[in-house]
This record gives C-alpha cells, structure tokens and sequence, in this order.
C-alpha cells in the first residue's frame, strides 16, 4: 500500500515503514504528526484518486529530527557591468517515517461529479 501526500507545497510517493523528509513541521522530535492531505491511495488492489483530497484517508508518522538541508549557492551576474552577487541558502526540513496509511470504513465511495 503506498500513498500520495501534500505537504509544504510537495507531494511525496509514502509507504508504511519509509522515512522522508519533508518542509519544516512544527513538531517535537518523537512526537507523532497527521499528514493529512492525500492526493491518491493505492491498496494494492485499486487505486482512489482525490479531487483534490482522498476522504477519509489520513497517514501518520513519527517525526526523527530536525535539520537542515545541503547549502545551494545563488550566484547572479549582469555582463559587462561589474555586477555579481553570491548568496546561500539551506532549506530547513523535518524528518519523519511514515507509521501507517489508515483508510477510513465507507471511503471507498467517492462522489460522482457529473459527466
């Protein structure tokens, strides 16, 4: 079973057991955390497409730490005009692993939209 999540403005392709990092979550290090937002969830079966969300599907994880990611440097020049700026940047991110991809009972169904 695996699942597709939003979080921070990514998605992210999870299954139970795997640890991701994703953008900064106001958590605890060891505390556990609902990433609610599921774009898609595959059983193994059949695959349940949200529009936008998937409802009644929630994955929960446990947060491993904190940090920060590898330095990118930002270089911007304009030719022949002596100008050149140099910039850092380290995107904060937390680490988790993914515990379980609960499915709620009746959310199977999915509204129709016409057509």
């Amino acid at each position: 079973m695996y699942a597709v999540i939003k979080s921070g403005g990514r998605q992210h392709k999870v299954a139970v057991g795997q640890a991701i990092r994703v953008a900064r979550l106001p958590a605890e290090s060891g505390e556990d955390v609902v990433l609610g937002q599921v774009l898609m969830v595959y059983d193994g079966q059949a695959v349940r497409v949200g529009r936008p969300l998937v409802d009644g599907v929630t994955v929960k994880a446990t947060v491993l730490g904190h940090d920060r990611a590898k330095k990118i440097l930002v270089f911007k020049k304009k030719r022949r005009k002596g100008y050149h700026k140099a910039q850092g940047h380290r995107q904060d991110y937390t680490a988790v692993k993914i515990t379980a991809i609960e499915t709620g009972a009746g959310a199977g169904e999915e509204e129709s939209h016409g057509s």
